[in-house]
């Protein structure tokens, strides 16, 4: 008798990344018409609605094409590895799917390094500017900059734990 395995954390990890870039890809899409509020409509204190603007929208665009491409390709994804893990799962786990996990989980790294730079770079320009008021441009720039690395940050944290779960199921799998 052939032994049943439970392949579910596979279900469950391309969930929560397709839930997660749903959300990410709405954040974008408020950052995005948030930027275009600023810009074009705030009047009063438009030096700092200016500033806020650049990173909303800067952000808000890579959000948004993150958040809909994870989306997009998330269910084809999920049943494409489902079925070579049900198929051959130690090769394919062992030679295709974990290295790309590996990847994927050093990428985080650098993304956490990156939205970390951006956090301080934005308070440094608060804290800098903000007793001057001829540079609320900058003061504006640096809070949107903090907010949304901030909000990145928190995504990425979640993300990094969902693929530390992924990882641990495909060793598992390899080892066992």
């Amino acid at each position: 008798m052939l032994e049943q395995r439970d392949f579910s954390f596979i279900y469950k990890y391309f969930t929560g990344e397709k839930q997660e870039s749903l959300l990410f890809l709405i954040i974008g899409i408020v950052a995005i018409l948030l930027a275009i509020t600023c810009w074009f409509f705030i009047k009063s204190n438009p030096a700092f609605f200016k500033g806020a603007a650049i990173p909303l929208l800067a952000i808000g665009l890579i959000q948004s094409v993150v958040g809909y491409t994870v989306y997009a390709r998330s269910d084809k994804q999920r049943t494409g590895i489902a079925y070579n893990i049900g198929m051959e799962p130690v090769a394919f786990a062992k030679h295709t799917e974990m290295p790309r996990m590996k990847k994927v989980m050093a990428n985080f790294v650098i993304y956490r390094w990156v939205e970390i730079v951006f956090i301080l770079t934005g308070l440094v320009l608060i804290f800098m500017f903000r007793s001057n008021p001829g540079r609320t441009f900058w003061v504006g720039l640096g809070a949107a900059l903090a907010i949304q690395a901030a909000i990145i940050l928190g995504a990425d944290y979640f993300a990094e734990k969902r693929g530390k779960i992924y990882s641990k199921a495909l060793e598992e799998i390899i080892g066992g």
